[in-house]
């Protein structure tokens, strides 16, 4: 069976964003490693989630990581054995507990997403000027694909690793 060119094109893309991925998800992992090299690239992701929607319930934290609740109560139990996560009493109602990052938590996040964001500056910047006004455009028009299966929302913010903080100086700010 004959591929047509369209389906070579969409071949070609997906294989390049996988490659981009992995790229991406290497340079995650050194700059958590650089940082701390006891925390894993899940404990990451649920700290920048925590970053991203500040005080959030166990359900709502598990739901956006896409795990159930009892992974999400363990992999707190760890981050708040560490002193990375406090756990308190919803105000709201008892029953409840709330997540928050404690300091410690919040400045590993910020160093991790520091570093991640200095090495992707160096590959850019290594870039022809060019071919980063070319990246910019494509990678926007990925991002705008996504968006609907994969954009924040109230209940389920900061699906993606990066803590999305437009005060952070490492996050890029979108276009007005």
């Amino acid at each position: 069976m004959e591929t047509s060119g369209l389906d070579r094109d969409v071949e070609e893309v997906t294989a390049a964003v996988l490659s981009a991925s992995r790229l991406l998800v290497a340079l995650s992992a050194r700059a958590l490693a650089d940082v701390d090299d006891t925390l894993t690239l899940p404990q990451l992701r649920t700290l920048a989630v925590l970053a991203a929607a500040g005080p959030v319930k166990l359900a709502a934290l598990a739901a956006t990581l896409g795990v159930n609740p009892s992974t999400a109560m363990r992999m707190v139990g760890r981050l708040e054995a560490a002193g990375r996560v406090h756990r308190h009493p919803n105000p709201d109602n008892r029953r409840e507990v709330t997540l928050t990052l404690t300091p410690a938590g919040q400045r590993l996040v910020d160093q991790v997403m520091d570093h991640r964001h200095a090495e992707i500056s160096k590959l850019v910047a290594g870039l022809p000027a060019g071919e980063r006004s070319t990246l910019v455009k494509a990678l926007r028009a990925f991002t705008a694909a996504a968006a609907g299966p994969f954009a924040d929302s109230p209940d389920h913010p900061g699906l993606l690793l990066t803590a999305q903080r437009p005060d952070h100086p490492a996050q890029t700010r979108r276009p007005t």
